[in-house]
């Protein structure tokens, strides 16, 4: 059978991109933004910070990015904390320590420290990478995967990596299609039909509509690939500008995209569709995602075998549920159950209860996110509930149904949405209290 010319080139790729894409993904260093606030997750990031939130019942925000890394062949990775960086720093040398040094791989810590003459903190994103500009050059990567480590999805950077280097991209933003609305709070841009980008607006009032897509922006993920000497140049440039807000979204990518060869990547499924990709930014956003993962078939599925999310797993024993009577049966249903936890003649319903949870007989839970180490007692009803990490409920609370009783102890989301800490119950922190400690251990 002859081929073709274009059975030919195919066949050709089918060989040779596997290998092409290993060698691009070894000469490729990830650094990962995650010393954000989150404030807008209220008391959630009181103690920690955003990437550092737990997430989809035993996991960390942060561990999506970093398990992309490690599914997409990308094994070289730098991890820059500034904002209370404790429990995410603990979290980074339990669960990413299985890494292989002696054969270039890496998940390493790199800490605000001041690094520059100026003896600043981490002014901006860009301003993180040049304070580790030494750093990242010791490491001598030909590219540059630059992402945030907040938000959930799961995604293959070797495409992406492919993209860039075919196309001979200076540098390529990783961008996804939402409504209009939502596209005011992210980096809006236009595309030419080649993917070229020929404008960008970081947060607009009036996103851009998508041609032929009304009521659709294209809105950046915050994931940039750089050729290396690019990056050290505008890096070194953006340095000495005096009014730069040292930020990639708002100097970086703006003030180059005319001047150099900006690509985009859109995130997209085997369909076509636009990707999974979730910016848990608010406590209804974070509520959300949460609860989208109880659904028959959600879309993110923690359960792919071939794309695990890796994380630290404390050795816990399996979830138990005890009783079987009528109105004190334990049991929970479209929920997940995390290790350790106890649904003790309790019913959860649409709920995710992390590990180490227990509920106590005659409570209920529905559409709640239960974060670890939570003791709800007996005679509770919960619903449309965040409970923060260590909080114990005490028994007859109800949460979630008088939402002006609730303003008044906790906070409440214009949708209808109440976050419960430890703090706002006025259990306080003692050094003596051992068990609280060991509640509140991050």
């Amino acid at each position: 059978m002859t081929l073709d010319k274009n059975q030919q080139a195919k066949l050709y790729r089918y060989y040779t991109e596997p290998k092409m894409v290993t060698e691009l993904t070894r000469k490729t260093l990830a650094l990962v933004l995650a010393g954000g606030e989150g404030s807008r997750l209220k008391d959630l990031t009181m103690w920690r910070a955003k990437p550092s939130v737990p997430f989809g019942g035993k996991y960390r925000i942060i561990d999506f990015a970093l398990s992309n890394c490690v599914n997409s062949g990308i094994r070289r990775v730098g991890v820059l904390t500034q904002y209370k960086s404790h429990s995410m720093i603990r979290h980074l040398q339990r669960a990413w320590g299985f890494m292989r040094a002696e054969i270039g791989e890496f998940v390493e810590i790199l800490p605000a420290q001041q690094r520059t003459a100026k003896k600043e903190w981490y002014q901006g994103t860009a301003d993180a990478l040049f304070q580790n500009m030494d750093i990242v050059q010791r490491h001598d990567p030909e590219y540059v995967l630059v992402l945030g480590g907040d938000h959930i999805y799961t995604m293959d950077y070797s495409k992406m990596l492919l993209q860039h280097v075919e196309s001979g991209a200076d540098f390529t933003v990783g961008c996804i299609e939402v409504p209009v609305e939502e596209a005011k709070g992210f980096g809006v841009m236009s595309v030419d039909d080649s993917l070229r980008i020929t404008k960008f607006v970081e947060k607009p009032t009036h996103p851009e509509e998508l041609p032929g897509r009304p009521g659709m922006a294209l809105a950046s993920m915050g994931i940039y690939i750089f050729s290396r000497d690019f990056l050290y140049k505008v890096l070194y440039e953006d340095a000495t500008k005096v009014h730069s807000s040292r930020d990639f979204g708002k100097d970086i990518i703006p003030s180059n995209i005319h001047t150099s060869k900006a690509m985009a990547y859109p995130f997209r499924k085997e369909n076509g569709d636009p990707g999974y990709w979730r910016d848990v930014g608010t406590v209804h956003s974070y509520w959300q995602a949460n609860m989208e993962l109880c659904s028959v078939e959600p879309e993110l599925n923690l359960y792919d075998r071939d794309w695990p999310i890796w994380t630290y797993q404390p050795q816990y024993p399996p979830a138990k549920f005890v009783f079987d009577d009528d109105g004190r049966r334990g049991e929970a249903i479209d929920s997940l159950i995390s290790a350790g936890c106890i649904l003790s003649g309790a019913q959860v319903k649409r709920s995710l209860v992390f590990f180490a949870t227990t509920i106590e007989s005659y409570s209920s839970v529905k559409d709640s996110v239960i974060l670890p180490k939570v003791n709800i007692g007996s005679n509770c009803r919960i619903s449309r509930t965040i409970i923060d990490k260590g909080t114990v409920i005490p028994s007859g609370m109800v949460i979630g149904e008088d939402l002006d009783l609730d303003r008044k102890r906790f906070h409440v989301t214009s949708e209808g949405i109440v976050l419960v800490t430890a703090e706002m119950m006025g259990q306080k922190l003692h050094s003596g209290d051992r068990d609280m400690l060991w509640r509140m251990a991050v």
